[in-house]
């Protein structure tokens, strides 16, 4: 049972959301403006998104499970991990702090505060792509969680360094974090037009992770079987 009270879970999920958010933005630019290429630009920001992850997980997930993302909220308070009265504070908090890490990179960088994002991310592949990439990332959680607790944070922070390169989205898996890079005309912005297609397909694919995962994880009955006995 978390001890932490709301207020508190409720920061760190505000908190953790706008690191994550300002580490993607961030990292963006600073390697759009170091280099030319794509690849090597991708590069700087898958690395420098896997390894706050690990970081944030670690330190705030004690406090509030360190979720960042109402995919996850949702799928732990249908599983009955997070009380259902606390969703929305989790939500918001996901949201809000998503926006104030957009902000933040944007400040760093002497950009405009907000700006809406140009980006083309559309089509089939696209959202199949953010399906794909948060089923997988919600089965790492549980499957983690079940496992391998401790080990959690890096198993999420290698998957998405993983999920940037093997998916066409470059693996969002994140509705809050959709919605705080539709806020910025930068390396991971996405247009507004876009985000109600990667939402749905994100919540699809942790809909479908739970699914399966409730299955796949559901302990096995042994059944114990007495030995036939040799006829005299």
């Amino acid at each position: 049972m978390n001890t932490f009270d709301l207020p508190r879970r409720f920061a760190a999920e505000a908190l953790g959301t706008s690191l994550l958010v300002a580490t993607v933005v961030g990292s963006g630019i600073m390697a759009e403006t170091l280099t030319h290429d794509t690849a090597l630009a991708l590069l700087g920001n898958t690395l420098a998104t896997g390894a706050m992850l690990v970081v944030l997980i670690t330190i705030l997930g004690p406090i509030s499970g360190a979720h960042f993302n109402p995919a996850v909220s949702l799928v732990f308070c249908l599983n009955r991990s997070l009380p259902a009265r606390d969703l929305p504070a989790y939500l918001f908090a996901q949201v809000v702090g998503g926006i104030a890490g957009t902000i933040a990179a944007h400040l760093m960088f002497a950009l405009p505060v907000l700006e809406v994002a140009t980006k083309l991310r559309a089509g089939p592949a696209q959202w199949f792509s953010e399906m794909v990439a948060t089923f997988g990332l919600i089965a790492v959680i549980l499957a983690g969680l079940r496992f391998e607790r401790r080990a959690v944070p890096w198993l999420v922070g290698l998957y998405i360094t993983a999920a940037y390169w093997f998916t066409a989205s470059t693996s969002f898996a994140n509705p809050a974090v959709a919605v705080a890079r539709s806020l910025t005309n930068t390396f991971s912005g996405i247009r507004p037009l876009d985000l109600p297609g990667f939402v749905v397909a994100e919540l699809l694919g942790a809909l479908i992770a739970l699914a399966l995962m409730a299955w796949l994880l559901k302990p096995e009955t042994v059944q114990q079987y007495q030995p036939l006995k040799a006829e005299p």
